[in-house]
């Protein structure tokens, strides 16, 4: 998005790949060149969003919902993430961090749950309208190490797996492909992030690319 003094980056990957640590440790290295930053993410981002997350992730009739309405429904929290946050913070200069975006849907919903192509960029684009990130780090790691860290993780007691993270590996492996066909597509906006590394290298690999915008 090059219209104001802000940027726009936004972090991709699959589950378990890293993003959520690397978008903290990005938020303090980048705070402490001046700018003024803020995190969101999607599903989410804004009062509506966090109904509409509530609902794609542990709704109790969810494993009744169709990829369209799936679809539909990650593009209706974007548009209001947006037009209600994104542009404006972007307009006053800030520099906003959004944990997944339109190229998530790509993935998922079209690649992943088979949705044709043309179809998911017309959504996408209608969602999004000129909101396009300035750069994109796709973090990657394969599906068994994604799901191996997702075990590790603490839950609070009684909390509920979220829908997405109940497919199987073979869905997370079309996740995979769809993620590297967008970098092969969009050399130049995403980059791809080997999240095997350790945490430290991981940030360091990052911050080489996003130094770059700050030039």
């Amino acid at each position: 998005m090059k219209s104001g003094s802000g940027l726009f980056i936004t972090f991709e990957g699959s589950e378990g790949c890293g993003k959520s640590t690397q978008i903290e440790r990005l938020h303090k290295r980048m705070e402490t060149t001046g700018r003024i930053v803020k995190i969101t993410r999607e599903p989410g981002g804004t009062l509506l969003g966090e109904e509409l997350r509530e609902l794609l992730k542990y709704s109790k009739p969810q494993k009744l919902m169709k990829p369209e309405t799936e679809l539909l429904m990650f593009a209706a929290s974007r548009a209001q993430l947006v037009r209600e946050f994104i542009e404006p913070e972007i307009r006053q200069g800030t520099v906003v961090l959004c944990d997944r975006f339109m190229d998530s849907t790509t993935a998922y919903q079209g690649i992943a749950r088979a949705i044709p192509a043309e179809d998911v960029f017309a959504i996408n684009n209608f969602a999004v309208g000129n909101c396009i990130p300035d750069l994109t780090l796709y973090m990657d790691v394969s599906p068994q190490v994604g799901m191996s860290r997702i075990r590790k993780r603490v839950r609070p007691v009684g909390a509920a797996v979220d829908r997405i993270e109940q497919e199987p590996t073979e869905f997370f492996e079309r996740v995979r492909q769809g993620y590297k066909e967008l970098v092969k597509a969009f050399p130049e906006r995403i980059k791809q992030i080997d999240g095997d590394k350790s945490p430290d290298a991981v940030e360091e690999e990052i911050w080489n690319h996003v130094k770059k915008l700050l030039l």
